[in-house]
């Protein structure tokens, strides 16, 4: 078996520390490029672990000195807007690859003096190396830079949203990566000590060896005298039995010592893998584990999980330790079989063995992780990727054969027994396309992963579903399986990990409820369940954070849900009409209430009805959500009782509680019945196919009923700058029409038409909208206000066209003669 002594290499690092980088230029010629190093000035001010964390970032795949004094340049370039995962982006690399390098050599040839000819001797060799480094591969520069970046950025954030001052007290976070270290610091000087008390054992066993060779050769020594006269051999006797009586009574002492040498190194390194087990522990149990709940969490719209790099680090250093530990026992073993002495030692070594083993194995298989999940609402046949990774695959060689990765879908009782060793036949519920890939290794990050980016569910068979479980309840998951050969095929280990679960669609009508399904998981699961087992019920205040966090991250707002739009939510849950959030803290919410029964008097669930507001707001009112101008959660009781007290036109927008994803607006004005009185009026729902004809902003500038956006803001302050601008008049003999919202009741007539010429002026809606009424024609009789004040809008899409054929008339008669 051929021997990794990987880790016995020592690692170059190319480049000088960054202490001393900082120190090749005084702090005058420092400080006039503070404005123009954003991101470097505040990174060299990093201390303790973050400073280590940056400083890794480099080497001899980039070297720290190209980033000192191509800071500004660098920063300057637009890395993201290039698509590593798109070869035909390579031009665009290579472009900048070479600006890199003619930057590095006009750098270079402007150093002057005796500490500029070395500075130019290096940055001119750094533009050599880089080049040949890259020139094949420029995407990786790329990548190699953008996480260089990214991880920069990131820790000069974390460092600033810190409550303490860069470089003083840590917080809980910095101390919990302190105490790591400071583990990884104890583990290596255990480590260190139990090589040197190794070598000393062998050392130390390779004399012993010389001896009992002599102590051999004085014995055949010993047995030839009885071929020598009497004489001669009484001579010579009793020296040799003197020599033979001193080196076995050394041998005997020794043969003690090294049997203590051994049983002392083995209590050492059971010393070490204890120590190696906690910090496994504390690392894959407690780190990576938080890291999948982020993720998990990120898919519902939560902060992004953050990235691997610290973790892979940790990892990378557990797997080296372990490797050397492993190495070490091994050996340990060999002396033992090359020189055998009764004692408990060979079960000491075995036991060691073993525990060995088991800590690497833990590790392989739980750094096989899934970086970037698949889409939890799948649809099928259509395309779809994922990412996955091997977080110690670089430090372990796993690369050096590269293994493949499988992908397969399962059902969650398959799940469940895969997750008891059971035997699953290798079973699968449905046919996945391009499931197969090779885990590809990138040097200049030092990550092995797989990317799958044209993955296909062609089918899927589902299983019996229990009760009132529908299709959009049902879980799966991803299952990607590989096999990682370490250490030369010593060890050999296969690997499985699960997705988030997966909740399979035909048709886009399903998405409502299968998100509906991946919210809820998302949200309530508990670490280490079994596949894929949710509450039930969980308190409001739970849902309420969910419900916050999905809709911040759909409508891609700062501007989440208050305490006033979550009471007015938890009134529509629980047919409740306190305005207490206290109230609610208490009462919790099933699965149930959530997506499977209907509202009282609906023929929607609650989620259901969320779910239609935030796509609402997402696509057609995301502006106004952020500007304030909708109030959104309000009923209208509130909103009759708000209006009452403000001048008439005041208006305000509020979500509509009878239809799914609409909006209406409600306002004060004088009732037409009974003159000197007033009431509140509401528009039929707005939905997304109306705003899809004329947008809000100018729906709302159409109606001049409407004077002040409550409280009392004027309508033109709020919305002018969404008003779609006048277009231009036509040249080719053509006036073209233009459709526009009115509500009959409250059109201010005009008998003159030249009065109102930009009505005839603007250019025609692409689609028919609420009809316009401008005065020149009979008005229509019927009222588009239904008897509570609601306007209809299916009756009037009828009269829309019919207005629009009017319009049309004039414009024929006056033309005519015109060829048409």
């Amino acid at each position: 078996m051929q021997k990794d002594n990987s880790f016995d290499r020592p690692v170059k690092v190319w480049g000088a520390p960054l202490h001393n980088i900082l120190l090749l230029h005084g702090s005058k010629d420092l400080k006039t490029r503070v404005c123009k190093m954003a991101v470097w000035i505040q990174a060299q001010q990093l201390q303790g672990d973050a400073l280590h964390q940056m400083q890794s970032l480099y080497g001899q795949h980039f070297p720290i000195e190209v980033r000192h004094y191509l800071s500004q340049w660098l920063e300057g370039q637009l890395w993201d807007v290039i698509d590593l995962e798109n070869p035909q982006e390579e031009f665009k690399a290579k472009r900048l690859l070479d600006s890199l390098i003619q930057e590095l050599q006009n750098k270079a040839e402007h150093q002057v003096g005796e500490d500029g000819f070395l500075l130019k001797i290096k940055l001119g060799h750094y533009a050599s190396q880089l080049k040949s480094t890259y020139d094949r591969c420029p995407l990786e520069l790329v990548r190699c830079i953008k996480h260089i970046l990214y991880t920069e950025q990131r820790l000069v954030r974390e460092a600033s949203n810190s409550s303490s001052p860069v470089g003083g007290m840590m917080d809980s976070m910095s101390q919990k990566y302190q105490q790591i270290n400071q583990a990884f610091e104890e583990l290596r000087l255990l480590t260190q000590d139990t090589e040197n008390d190794l070598r000393k054992l062998q050392h130390n066993q390779e004399y012993f060896i010389i001896q009992y060779q002599e102590s051999l050769r004085i014995q055949a020594q010993l047995t030839s005298l009885v071929t020598l006269p009497p004489a001669d051999r009484q001579l010579r006797e009793p020296t040799l039995l003197s020599k033979r009586a001193t080196v076995e009574a050394w041998l005997t002492r020794e043969a003690n010592t090294l049997q203590k040498y051994r049983l002392d190194l083995a209590e050492k390194h059971q010393k070490s893998l204890q120590l190696l087990r906690k910090q496994q522990t504390i690392i894959l149990d407690d780190e990576l584990i938080h890291w999948k709940r982020r993720q998990q969490l990120a898919g519902n719209g939560g902060p992004p999980e953050g990235g691997l790099d610290i973790l892979q680090s940790w990892c990378e250093k557990l797997a080296e330790t372990i490797w050397q530990n492993r190495q070490q026992i091994r050996r340990a073993e060999h002396l033992r079989q090359q020189l055998p002495i009764p004692g408990p030692i060979e079960e000491l070594l075995n036991d060691l063995n073993s525990t060995i083993t088991d800590i690497i194995s833990a590790l392989v298989t739980s750094t096989f992780i899934i970086e970037k999940q698949p889409p939890q609402v799948l649809k099928t046949q259509t395309k779809f990727a994922a990412t996955v990774r091997l977080l110690v695959g670089g430090k372990l060689n796993v690369h050096m054969n590269p293994p493949q990765v499988k992908a397969t879908i399962i059902s969650e009782q398959q799940a469940k027994a895969l997750l008891k060793n059971e035997n699953t036949r290798n079973d699968s519920s449905g046919e996945i396309l391009n499931n197969n890939c090779v885990m590809e290794y990138h040097q200049a990050t030092g990550t092995l992963s797989a990317n799958f980016r044209n993955m296909s569910l062609k089918r899927i068979k589902r299983s019996d579903r229990r009760g009132a479980e529908s299709v959009t309840e049902e879980k799966f998951t991803i299952l990607f399986e590989s096999q990682f050969s370490v250490g030369g095929n010593e060890l050999v280990f296969q690997v499985k990990t699960l997705s988030l679960p997966v909740v399979v669609i035909v048709h886009g009508s399903q998405d409502n409820n299968a998100t509906a399904t991946v919210l809820w998981d998302n949200a309530f699961a508990e670490p280490g369940r079994v596949p894929f087992i949710v509450p039930d019920k969980v308190l409001w205040p739970q849902l309420c954070e969910a419900l916050n966090m999905k809709y911040k991250a759909e409508v891609q707002s700062n501007r989440g849900l208050s305490e006033e739009n979550l009471v007015f939510l938890a009134q529509k849950a629980f047919s409740s009409s306190s305005i207490n959030p206290d109230d609610y803290r208490g009462m919790t919410m099933t699965w149930s209430q959530f997506n499977r029964e209907s509202l009282p008097g609906r023929n929607f669930t609650f989620w259901q009805w969320f779910d239609g507001v935030m796509e609402l707001t997402k696509k057609h009112l995301k502006p106004h959500w952020n500007d304030g101008a909708i109030l959104g959660f309000v009923n209208k009781q509130q909103a009759q009782d708000m209006l009452m007290s403000k001048p008439n036109g005041t208006f305000l927008l509020r979500f509509s509680d009878s239809e799914i994803g609409g909006i209406t607006i409600a306002w004060v004005a004088e009732n037409p019945n009974k003159p000197g009185e007033r009431m509140v009026w509401n528009l039929m729902p707005y939905t997304a196919k109306d705003f899809s004809i004329r947008s809000l902003a100018d729906r709302i500038s159409d109606l001049n009923h409407l004077l002040f956006l409550y409280p009392d803001r004027p309508k033109d302050e709020v919305f002018s700058k969404y008003y779609t601008p006048p277009l231009s008049k036509a040249v080719d003999g053509y006036v073209k029409p233009q459709i526009k919202q009115v509500v009959p009741e409250f059109t201010t007539t005009n008998p003159d038409p030249a009065a109102n010429p930009t009505y005839m002026d603007h250019g025609a809606s692409p689609v028919v909208s609420h009809p316009p009424n401008y005065g020149i024609y009979q008005p229509m009789s019927d009222s588009m206000l239904d008897a509570d004040g609601d306007f209809d809008l299916d009756d009037t899409m009828d009269v829309a066209r019919h207005v629009e054929e009017l319009l049309r008339r004039p414009m024929e008669n006056q033309w005519s003669g015109q060829q048409s």
